[in-house]
């Protein structure tokens, strides 16, 4: 694939992140820890979710390749899938902010020829997958699309309005 739709892809992820934690910031504490019948039971546990898995594979990713943040203490820290991250709604935002940085700047970075690398990630289950970077990297956007329409959904349970996820919006 070609870098430059990872370089949209990033961007978008980055906007459309920002808009929906626009929403999020006018949650109660009630409502950001409000749980549903999901696998996922709070908007919450699916924020922490989507930035634990976010954070997993990009310290693979940071192992794997010399960019510039692979140095970053940022990656000292060792997460579950299912640990739930984030003291409150503020701590998450400015933690996603970052995190959305991070992700832009390591895309900005990649060599083209990096996208067609072989890569090993290790799964939730322990499992060693062998794939190229740009699968990975499609993963990771196509993964926080999917959770993202899981908080919207969550949002209207709340009666909270939103619609922040249309792709051409914001390329």
């Amino acid at each position: 694939m070609n870098k430059n739709i990872f370089e949209r892809l990033a961007v978008y992820n980055k906007e459309v992140n920002q808009k929906m934690n626009e929403i999020i910031k006018t949650l109660s504490d009630e409502e950001w820890n409000r749980q549903f019948s999901g696998y996922f039971k709070s908007i919450r546990e699916l924020c922490s979710h989507i930035f634990i898995a976010d954070y997993r594979m990009f310290k693979e990713f940071r192992s794997a390749y010399d960019v510039k943040h692979s140095d970053n203490a940022y990656f000292d820290k060792e997460y579950t899938y299912r640990d739930t991250l984030f003291k409150d709604i503020n701590d998450y935002i400015t933690t996603r902010n970052e995190f959305d940085a991070l992700i832009i700047d390591f895309v900005k970075e990649m060599v083209p020829d990096n996208l067609n690398s072989d890569m090993n990630h290790i799964t939730s289950k322990g499992t060693v997958i062998s794939k190229k970077l740009d699968v990975f990297l499609m993963t990771i956007f196509n993964h926080q699309t999917h959770h993202r329409g899981m908080v919207s959904l969550y949002l209207e349970m709340l009666g909270k309005e939103n619609d922040y996820s249309r792709f051409l919006d914001y390329v």
